[in-house]
């Protein structure tokens, strides 16, 4: 159980520097719903929409390739050195080139050009992080990574309050802060907020880049950029699957609706919050993992049990959710304005449930150096996205956008699935997780859609849910606790 010991024990420190950094942002939905009205809150989502996909296309693999390398190479200080050049060549050369067209990009995108130039600004300084945090990660130093991601949201969030609640009023006691306090800037301070959080992550880990020899190896370079750009295209799908949905929304609907649409549906969508951090934490623990373990004779049959786990929790996690979004809904989102989008929570939790099993199915092709196969999964996942949002968004609006998320992700997690028996089979227990799937799902369908969350039915359900669980896993999860 040595292995599993291990395993929990970096997914439980990831799970921390995810989890608390997240939680804590958690706190800017209730802050940003409480000073924004509708519609600005559409205008900030619409553009952290854009980040996501400009953070994958500045990584364009890099950090997968990274890992897959490190592992893989004898000298690794030659990988660190080539991926860290090649990320400083790009992300300088992208920032000469957004602030020389920040113009023609407002004018394409529709935003104001000082909230251009605060992204740039943010995207250079995450791109530059890229490897020194994946060499921490490599290195199996999760505790300093905790500290810095923890530190990074504890700066932003602190910044966040300061200038969006408290600036104003400690103006009039103090004049030298009247200089700084500026009508209508909420959205500016929300973006400077990041920019101050980023640039001092980027100084905490200048002693990587001080300590680096800097050595460029041409041939390994190809090798990583055959590598990674297969995931390159990947992540750029996996953005649109994301967070295109707010694009097209505010793009099919009327202009006058729009922004207050991506507004409501973006501040629920937060609900499934709980989904992503586990989901999320799981596959930074697990991905080294992954790589470290793909030698071994066992690694398949190890592989099974992990996604069996990752499956029962997580369908433990979307049933508590879909219960108990009601009450999740009054702590997270204060303004009554915004609830009217709760319906679409069970919908998106599903949809990332089935996203975080997609990436552990996913194993396959990364072990195996076939990254082109994420490619094509993902691209047919955001052709879904796309096409069902165009088709569903004029007559659903966001219910549409929630639906085909939902259908994307299952696609893609059905796929892997299908493709990766061919390549690497691996004997999961199609059993097992066929059945807490069903239960969840009927369970949560149950408490939501046909008893409207009647905490009399829902909380049985429930119990009913992880007496199954434990009966089902109780032998295994003795021994991991006993261990």
């Amino acid at each position: 159980m040595s292995i599993f010991q291990k395993l929990f024990k970096q997914t439980f420190i990831y799970g921390v520097a995810t989890v608390l950094p997240r939680m804590l942002s958690f706190l800017l939905v209730p802050l940003y719903t409480d000073v924004l009205p509708t519609n600005e809150y559409g205008k900030v989502s619409i553009i952290f929409s854009y980040f996501v996909l400009f953070n994958v296309i500045l990584a364009y693999g890099m950090e997968t390739a990274f890992f897959r390398f490190f592992n893989k190479e004898s000298d690794k200080q030659k990988v660190v050195s080539t991926s860290t050049i090649s990320l400083l060549i790009s992300s300088f050369g992208f920032f000469a080139l957004a602030l020389l067209f920040k113009d023609q990009i407002a004018m394409l995108t529709g935003i104001k050009e000082d909230y251009i130039v605060l992204v740039i600004w943010i995207l250079l300084l995450d791109a530059l992080v890229i490897i020194p945090f994946a060499w921490l990660r490599a290195n199996e130093r999760p505790m300093k990574y905790s500290f810095i991601k923890i530190l990074n949201v504890f700066i932003n969030l602190g910044l966040n309050v300061f200038l969006l609640i408290y600036l104003k009023k400690l103006s009039d006691d103090f004049s030298s802060l009247k200089s700084i306090v500026i009508d209508n800037y909420e959205i500016n301070y929300i973006f400077i907020s990041n920019l101050v959080a980023s640039g001092l992550t980027l100084l905490l880990l200048v002693p990587f880049y001080i300590n680096l020899k800097y050595r460029f190896d041409k041939a390994l370079w190809k090798r990583m950029m055959k590598y990674s750009l297969p995931i390159l295209i990947a992540g750029v799908a996996f953005s649109i699957n994301e967070t295109f949905d707010r694009i097209i929304l505010d793009y099919l609907l009327p202009e006058d609706t729009a922004e207050h649409v991506v507004g409501v549906y973006s501040a629920c969508y937060k609900l499934a919050l709980f989904m992503t951090l586990f989901s999320t934490a799981f596959r930074l623990g697990i991905e080294p993992f992954f790589f470290n373990y793909s030698e071994n004779k066992n690694a398949p049959e190890t592989y099974a049990r992990i996604t069996k786990y990752f499956v029962a929790f997580g369908a433990l996690i979307l049933l508590g959710v879909v219960i108990f979004v009601h009450i999740l809904k009054v702590f997270i989102i204060r303004d009554q304005a915004y609830w009217e989008a709760v319906k679409i929570v069970p919908i998106i939790v599903l949809a990332n449930l089935c996203l975080g099993i997609y990436h552990n199915l996913s194993v396959w092709y990364k072990i195996t150096d076939r990254t082109k196969f994420g490619a094509y999964i993902s691209v047919v996942g955001a052709g879904l996205t796309l096409l069902l949002n165009f088709i569903l968004i004029p007559r659903y609006s966001y219910l549409g956008s929630a639906i085909a998320t939902l259908v994307a992700y299952g696609s893609m997690m059905l796929l892997s699935w299908y493709f990766g028996r061919k390549y690497y089979p691996i004997p999961y227990n199609l059993k097992k997780i066929g059945m807490y799937l069903t239960l969840s799902i009927s369970f949560s369908i149950l408490s939501f859609y046909i008893f409207d969350s009647n905490y009399m039915i829902s909380i049985p359900l429930l119990l009913v849910f992880l007496v199954i669980l434990y009966a089902s896993e109780k032998r295994e999860l003795k021994q991991i606790l006993k261990k």
